[in-house]
């Protein structure tokens, strides 16, 4: 799922990244199996993540200033002469609001989108709690609310036909357990009318994903 949208005709898909830190700066790549057609002639099967950036803290803010670049290695131009690749600058903050309760807010900006069309702004404000453990397991309670705006022609192409901007969200509880791996059961949903989001790819209507993941 991105921002509301199933990148895998709502089929699984396999995900792995790494990592590296030094003070305040971090660089990354991260890599998902994809499905973009949904009728078995899959243009794009693939896509790597590529960000850098630095997290400054200031009082009781944590700051996350970077850039990432959308990469879909041997993909086939969704839009025909446009590349899939793409470019976007961040500026987040986050907080502990009261304990062990976080609130964060996340600007996504891209001077050329997806497909080569117009600039893209994305705002995202998340909330997480971390509860009382279970047994075995600590649960986190966190939720997500975005708006995208912009595209032009991208949005046409890519939404429908319809309005340039729509919102999307996500609440869920992760389950940590054994040190190094978590349980994530999420409810995802979009504004988008049912109309387009049911179609064979780039499904955007109410659904729940599940997620294992080891982190090492």
């Amino acid at each position: 799922m991105f921002r509301g949208i199933s990148q895998t005709a709502e089929g699984a898909a396999v995900q792995g990244g790494f990592d590296a830190t030094c003070g305040i700066f971090y660089a990354g790549v991260w890599a998902s199996s994809l499905d973009w057609s949904g009728d078995g002639a899959n243009p794009a099967s693939l896509e790597v993540d590529w960000y850098l950036g630095i997290k400054p803290v200031t009082g009781k803010i944590t700051w996350d200033l970077g850039v990432i670049y959308y990469s879909y290695p041997n993909s086939a131009d969704l839009v025909a002469g446009r590349d899939n690749n793409y470019l976007e600058l961040k500026v987040g903050a986050s907080g502990e609001i009261w304990k062990d309760g976080t609130l964060g807010v996340t600007v996504f900006y891209s001077p050329e989108y997806q497909y080569e069309s117009s600039s893209v702004w994305t705002v995202e404000t998340s909330f997480a709690q971390v509860l009382p453990k279970l047994g075995m397991f600590t649960p986190t309670f966190s939720a997500l609310l975005g708006y995208q705006s912009g595209g032009g022609d991208y949005q046409t192409f890519y939404l429908g036909g319809l309005e340039d901007n729509y919102l999307y969200w996500n609440a869920g509880v992760t389950l940590g357990f054994l040190e190094k791996w978590s349980l994530d059961f999420r409810y995802w949903d979009t504004d988008l009318p049912s109309a387009f989001c049911k179609g064979q790819a780039f499904q955007c209507d109410e659904r729940f994903v599940a997620t294992l993941k080891f982190t090492y």
